[in-house]
């Protein structure tokens, strides 16, 4: 692993982290051991723990009295009212963002649909899915409406391996991009309430998808 050289040297550490844990190379209920983690990520410990502190906030890992801090393990129906709750609020972003979204700011929706897919091409999991989070979080902060993007932005962090994972299987991951492409139609065309419904069954199909993992 290459070590992290770029600053905010913390924020960076944070982002690896997050990856790992997305990518289950840190499945849940891993401990992150300080020693362990310094030595992979080539850093001290003081943006180790910035790093950490950040995570926790975010409720991507959890401290644990005797234990440390691992990764946070939510059961089905936590994931499950999660998904829910997040595609109320993206719908409702979606809609908003159809009636206050820019020209150039749906121009910048389009670009990012395009390089998506040109990821999905190239079979760049990882790539295409901080693509399509940029999307979402895009959609969601051009309904302009700033406690909307606040608690969006609470529970989506959250969910951050949950979302990875449910395009693990190609077929379901064909269908993502699809959708993808109807979420950019409806906010060209200004479909509110089509778009408001299309993404509350989107994260819908998120859940799906992962259930499917936690079945198998």
């Amino acid at each position: 692993m290459e070590p992290i050289h770029r600053q905010p040297l913390a924020l960076q550490v944070a982002s690896r982290i997050r990856d790992l844990i997305a990518t289950d190379q840190f499945p849940p209920g891993t401990p992150l051991k300080e020693v362990n983690l310094c030595k992979q990520l080539s850093v001290s410990r003081t943006p180790l723990r910035e790093a950490l502190k950040q995570l926790i906030a975010e409720g991507l890992v959890e401290q644990i009295p005797y234990r440390g801090v691992v990764v946070c393990n939510p059961d089905q129906a936590s994931i499950e009212q999660m998904l829910e709750l997040l595609g109320a609020l993206e719908g409702f972003a979606g809609e908003m963002a159809c009636l206050r979204a820019t020209p150039e700011e749906i121009d910048a929706i389009r670009v990012l649909t395009q390089q998506m897919h040109e990821t999905y091409e190239k079979d760049e999991r990882l790539s295409y899915y901080k693509i399509n989070q940029s999307i979402h979080r895009s959609i969601v902060e051009f309904s302009k409406n700033e406690e909307l993007i606040r608690s969006h932005e609470r529970l989506n962090s959250r969910l951050y391996r949950i979302r990875f994972l449910s395009n693990r299987r190609t077929d379901r991951w064909h269908t993502a991009i699809e959708e993808h492409d109807a979420i950019l139609r409806n906010l060209e065309q200004r479909e509110g309430l089509k778009l408001n419904k299309l993404l509350r069954e989107h994260l819908g199909h998120t859940w799906t998808k992962v259930k499917d993992l936690y079945d198998s």
